[in-house]
């Protein structure tokens, strides 16, 4: 066995640490370019929607004095700064690990006779024997003498019987070589007991620790990524009741679990809680009960709920520390929201699910909560306190809000503001089960909902669309076949676009939820659809969507509602009634036998003649029928005197 030694210049170690890192690094590299971003949309072009995407984008990419570098940043650019080092070494170090090659060494070919070797050596030998070789510069005699023994061993490796044997099975003239092996840590690191030590600390407690911190942490996390207990908050606090200041309260308890520690400002939270106590009065008292936050208690709660109202009400901030933290506490609403959806609709809980819908809107916005119609507030220069007498429910537009601007310089923006915003208008809303007419007990029906978005013009009312669709049963049933639940867009007829949210700290595009509910009943009848795309109409253009499920059990006429609700604009929904009717088979079937009855012409008729020259069933006359039940009549009976008169003699003999 061959001796091994420590490398002690610890060359190895560059080319292992250079491949570790390339194996890593090369696809986490290639992974953080090719990481799917959202595409650069268009969006509201306001000086309001404008400003906000500025702040979004400085806060995101940070700015060339202070950049914004990520966790991903940072390990890509020290780890090819890592390799980089490395692989200078590389390249600057001397590879003393070469495999023996005496014809490498006399340079001649590996075809070479040995007449040639031996010519060749003696004007080697000629020209760098020790006695004939004049010493250049920077040269020793020690280093013309070695150089001449390494050319007599590789001459002799070639022509000596011995010495060409040692080479051949041990790769070297002298025989058996010691082999170095390049553990890349000198005799004093490798044999020391501390570092062993070292090893163990690492390998046996610190990486353990590390998997049990992430295994353990995400049992903590649920699948729509918010923490158990927060989950558990709204499994707890919700019921089939809970109105919106129920649903806003839960959300409010839920920020405990999400936010690690309670900031500082404490002066200026508590300089905000009196503006909003002072604004809504009452209201926040009850507000603040519903919450279940007591001052000293429930801090981080408290905040929350502070930070929570403070963008409801649009109340500006002057501490950078309270804007950061309620930036971050609104993006992370919309998990918190998800998870609350998911919790009641797994209840089929018709209130508390529209709610939580609508409260997605009312946060892009930035607008309370309430009963009262605020969709006004929406445009520039409409305050929450005036936009309640500015909407017209009955007709959902903003004239009257555009009208009151008209001697205000917010005018423009209220007017571009509007080419974002627009009127959710369901088209038609039906059943359908592919390939039959009626809908039966336990079959799979869709719900066939089309959509189109309805422009506003600049004041404020809605544009004026058709409502004729050519080719539509065509169209239906192709969608229909698919497995796509959503209808592709025409190509280059729709383009996505942000929305109009100068309130709300990230870019947002859109999206609507399709709801089939039960009024009456207080339910959801399916699991809704999340939809985004719905185009503007021109002309008759619109989307269409479909729900499957399975129809009820029962027989019977079941009246549900289609609600459509916006998670990015107020106010912007739509419903409509629809009738689901599931008939019974067997009558079906009985009707259908009936129908082909009905369909056999008379037999005195013209067409009933025609059928019979063709050969087809035709229908009697009503006076040969009854001959024929007669003459059945009659030859039953015969049978039965002639079996009775069968008997008799039977019984005679």
């Amino acid at each position: 066995m061959a001796k091994q030694n420590y490398d002690e210049t610890g060359n190895m170690v560059a080319y292992f640490v250079f491949t570790f890192l390339s194996v890593f690094l090369v696809p986490y590299t290639l992974a953080s370019f090719s990481t799917s971003k959202p595409p650069s949309l268009s969006g509201c072009e306001c000086q309001h929607c404008i400003a906000q995407r500025d702040r979004i984008h400085k806060r995101e990419k940070g700015s060339l004095l202070s950049p914004k570098l990520r966790r991903r940043t940072f390990v890509i650019l020290v780890g090819w700064s890592i390799m980089a080092f490395f692989a200078y070494k590389i390249w600057t170090t001397e590879n003393i690990a070469k495999v023996y090659n005496p014809f490498e060494i006399l340079d001649i070919s590996t075809s070479a006779t040995t007449k040639d070797i031996k010519s060749h050596y003696k004007k080697l030998s000629r020209k760098f024997h020790p006695d004939k070789v004049k010493l250049a510069v920077n040269e020793t005699m020690d280093m013309v003498e070695a150089k001449f023994v390494e050319i007599t061993k590789a001459y002799k490796s070639l022509t000596d019987e011995t010495i060409r044997e040692n080479w051949e099975k041990y790769g070297h003239p002298d025989g058996r070589q010691e082999v170095t092996t390049g553990l890349a840590l000198p005799p004093w690191v490798a044999n020391n007991i501390w570092v062993l030590a070292v090893y163990g600390v690492i390998f046996g407690g610190a990486l353990p620790a590390i998997v049990g911190r992430w295994w353990f942490g995400n049992r903590e996390k649920t699948k729509d990524g918010v923490h158990a207990r927060s989950a558990a908050t709204f499994f707890k606090t919700l019921s089939e009741e809970s109105s919106m200041d129920d649903v806003t309260a839960s959300l409010g308890k839920a920020f405990e679990n999400e936010i690690a520690k309670a900031g500082k400002a404490e002066s200026e939270l508590d300089k905000l809680e009196s503006q909003i106590q002072e604004r809504l009065a009452a209201k926040w008292e009850e507000l603040v009960r519903l919450a279940e936050f007591v001052p000293g208690e429930h801090d981080t709660r408290r905040r929350a709920f502070i930070l929570l109202y403070a963008h409801f009400l649009r109340v500006p901030l002057q501490s950078a520390a309270l804007q950061k933290e309620q930036t971050a506490l609104l993006l992370q609403t919309p998990a918190l929201l998800n998870s609350m959806l998911n919790i009641t609709m797994s209840r089929n809980w018709l209130l508390p699910t529209i709610a939580a819908m609508r409260l997605h809107a009312y946060l892009t916005q930035a607008l309370l909560p309430s009963k009262v119609d605020l969709r006004a507030a929406q445009l520039p220069g409409i305050q929450q306190s005036d936009a309640a007498s500015l909407c017209k429910s009955e007709s959902g537009d903003f004239s009257d809000a555009v009208s009151s601007l008209s001697d205000s310089s917010e005018l423009g923006n209220a007017q571009k503001a509007l080419e974002r915003l627009g009127q959710t208008e369901i088209v038609d809303a039906s059943f359908k089960v592919i390939g039959e007419r009626f809908v039966t007990p336990s079959s799979f029906v869709h719900l066939l909902v089309k959509l189109r978005v309805v422009p506003l013009k600049k004041d404020g009312k809605a544009a004026a669309v058709s409502k004729e669709s050519k080719g539509a049963e065509k169209r239906d049933h192709e969608f229909l076949l698919s497995k796509k639940e959503m209808e592709d867009l025409p190509t280059g007829e729709y383009s996505s676009q942000y929305a109009h949210a100068p309130y709300w700290p990230a870019n947002r595009k859109p999206s609507w939820w399709i709801v089939l509910a039960d009024v009456k009943s207080n339910k959801v009848v399916v699991p809704p659809l999340k939809i985004s795309d719905v185009p503007i109409a021109r002309g008759n253009d619109y989307r269409s969507y479909k729900i499957q499920f399975q129809a009820p059990q029962n027989v019977g006429l079941f009246t549900w509602k289609v609600v459509v609700v916006s998670d990015t604009f107020v106010g912007d929904e739509d419903s409509r009634d629809v009738v689901l009717k599931i008939d019974d088979p067997a009558v079906l079937d009985a009707e259908d036998a009936n129908d082909d009855d009905i369909s056999d012409p008379e037999e005195d008729s013209l067409a009933g003649q025609m059928a019979l020259m063709r050969g087809g069933s035709v229908k009697k006359r009503p006076d040969e029928a009854e001959e024929e039940e007669d003459d059945e009549s009659s030859t039953d009976d015969d049978e039965e005197e002639k079996e009775d008169d069968s008997s008799s003699d039977s019984d005679s003999d």
